[in-house]
């Protein structure tokens, strides 16, 4: 029996993970989960970009799974950069609004950040550009950037412990980028199809 969910993240998939002998929440591109217990939050990474987000002090993160919306021709989604922009701190924001509601602290919290990678065919600097973004977002917001992996031309399997910190990365074969790119591809259709909405307040 996996460790109960925080509220609102029921529906995201878990298993027991044998290779780490505790049960891991799956999260997909557009998805985040945030959990206070002995869990594995793990992706597969191409172009997007996983934030791994905790607070040390009252063992609570979480990790997020995100891309900036592009066109077609590979420049900013939408019709400005600002557009592309919100998406990113939408993105963000949520992970670290859901990490500080359940008890963590914004002054404690420490990011790690994986992917960019370049595997999205005659589309080369998408991956830079979502690395660009969330290293600014750090920078901007005044964070604490303990590690990354960024870049390169693979993808990458992640699997990030919160309650410790602990980050595993995998880099995939470069027969496995075809499947990765496909699926980052129905994520971009989806968000340049769906404008972000909402304001989110930090608390």
């Amino acid at each position: 029996m996996p460790p109960r969910a925080l509220p609102g993240f029921e529906a995201i998939k878990r298993f027991w993970d044998g290779e780490n002998e505790k049960f891991a929440a799956k999260i997909l591109p557009g998805e985040f989960y945030v959990t206070c217990s002995d869990e594995v939050i793990t992706t597969v990474l191409g172009s997007c970009i996983s934030a791994c987000i905790r607070d040390p002090i009252f063992g609570i993160g979480g990790m997020n799974h995100f891309m900036l919306p592009i066109s077609a021709d590979g420049g900013w989604g939408g019709e400005t950069i600002g557009h592309a922009t919100r998406y990113g701190n939408f993105a963000m924001e949520h992970l670290i609004n859901e990490i500080l509601k359940n008890g963590g602290a914004r002054h404690h919290l420490e990011v790690k950040v994986f992917g960019g990678g370049r595997v999205l065919a005659n589309m080369t600097n998408v991956g830079q550009r979502n690395i660009d973004f969330v290293k600014e977002y750090i920078r901007v917001e005044g964070l604490k950037l303990l590690a990354e992996d960024v870049g390169d031309v693979f993808p990458r399997k992640v699997q990030y412990q919160p309650l410790s910190g602990r980050v595993r990365i995998k880099k995939m074969r470069s027969t496995y980028s075809q499947t990765v790119a496909e699926r980052e591809r129905e994520y971009m259709q989806n968000i340049d199809a769906r404008p972000v909405t909402g304001e989110i307040d930090l608390f």
